[in-house]
């Protein structure tokens, strides 16, 4: 197969959904993106890339650094985060109240915000560099030092970040933060406000295609860690969607309301896309249907 003309292929096949769906607008320098780009990158376990489109464009990650900071978690402590988060899907948006407090301030899965922020919580704890802990490792695994925080996002984002400060006051209350609600909100804002390329991306991924190796080849995750979320992400990733995900697509993925994916082919390779424009789940319309696309065309399913 040639990846490299299968990407520029997509590239054009995917066109007619560009422009489809809406920005992210309840973070206002987030709806400012234009929503007809389009980026998709590949790359495998030995660290070769084909990217195609706007692929070495830079964009907000949002909530795709909620794996890198539950990877840096399960490294460092081991499987005590899960008695404070579950591993069940939502069904809900990924910002909802209602289910945090029908089920006494455990989330439902570390991917939802509110379990984001327990996780996020766990690593402030554990953490030598709490504050950059997440851009340190994804700046080492994607090769790239000059990974830094959007500071135009992240003020964006904290301006406008009421819901998840109710979130926050809520497991606070329940007992389920050990550090002051701020610090827990600044370090999810700062993490989420990271601005990377689907080549930083997909490169930063590999270790959950490699069974925890990192790009160095020394171990982030044991192999049953690392089959552990890819399992939460097939299931919870992609929020309320997830069902159609697995459908559609067929691998453990990640989204973010930047417009985001990062898909996961265990043993083989991993991918990125980033469209802007979501669909009502929070998920980027194109880059739903470049990943279909992209897995119908190569067979590469875990299905």
């Amino acid at each position: 197969m040639d990846m490299q003309n299968l990407l520029d292929d997509i590239v054009g096949t995917i066109k007619p959904h560009l422009g489809q769906g809406e920005v992210a607008g309840y973070i206002p320098e987030l709806g400012a993106v234009g929503a007809d780009h389009f980026g998709i990158s590949v790359a495998t376990r030995e660290g070769e890339v084909f990217a195609s489109g706007d692929s070495e464009m830079a964009f907000s990650i949002q909530s795709i650094s909620k794996v890198f900071a539950l990877a840096l978690v399960l490294a460092d402590d081991g499987d005590r985060i899960w008695k404070r988060v579950f591993r069940e899907p939502s069904g809900n948006p990924f910002n909802s109240l209602v289910q945090l407090e029908h089920e006494d301030g455990i989330p439902r899965n570390p991917f939802i915000n509110a379990g984001a922020l327990v996780v996020t919580d766990r690593l402030l704890s554990i953490s030598e560099n709490p504050s950059t802990a997440v851009r340190d490792l994804l700046r080492q695994e994607s090769g790239n030092d000059a990974l830094e925080v959007d500071a135009v996002v992240a003020d964006s984002e904290a301006r406008h970040s009421n819901r998840n400060k109710s979130l926050a006051h809520f497991l606070a209350s329940c007992g389920n933060l050990d550090n002051p609600v701020d610090d827990v909100l600044e370090a999810y804002i700062s993490q989420c406000s990271l601005a990377m390329s689907c080549t930083d991306l997909a490169l930063a991924s590999r270790f959950l295609a490699s069974n925890g190796m990192r790009g160095d080849g020394t171990a982030l995750l044991s192999p049953p860690q690392t089959k552990r979320i890819n399992a939460v992400m097939l299931t919870c990733g992609t929020y309320d969607a997830a069902g159609e995900f697995a459908y559609r697509v067929g691998l453990p993925g990640k989204s973010g309301v930047g417009g985001g994916i990062i898909a996961v082919v265990p043993n083989n390779c991993t991918v990125c896309v980033w469209s802007p424009g979501l669909g009502r789940s929070g998920n980027s319309v194109a880059g739903m249907a470049a990943l279909d696309e992209f897995t119908t065309r190569t067979g590469l399913s875990i299905f």
